[in-house]
């Protein structure tokens, strides 16, 4: 059971990861919108959404690859 946990905390890890990168990836896209309010909020939005979820992702791959390092000893 616990090596099923450690293995969904690295694939929610990594999962959070790629939904950072894509949200990058709009946040690219949308920037030359002409809409300079929608830019603004956009930006705000990624600037706080995009560091949480990385340090999420973070504490989920630690804790998984620590779960898989203790069930292998």
């Amino acid at each position: 059971m616990n090596k099923l946990l450690a293995l969904l905390q690295i694939l929610g890890a990594l999962a959070l990861a790629a939904i950072a990168a894509v949200t990058i990836g709009n946040m690219v896209m949308m920037a030359g919108m002409p809409d300079t309010i929608s830019v603004v909020n956009l930006l705000i939005g990624v600037v706080v959404i995009v560091p949480c979820l990385l340090a999420i992702a973070r504490i989920l791959l630690r804790r998984g690859l620590a779960g898989l390092r203790k069930h292998r000893n």
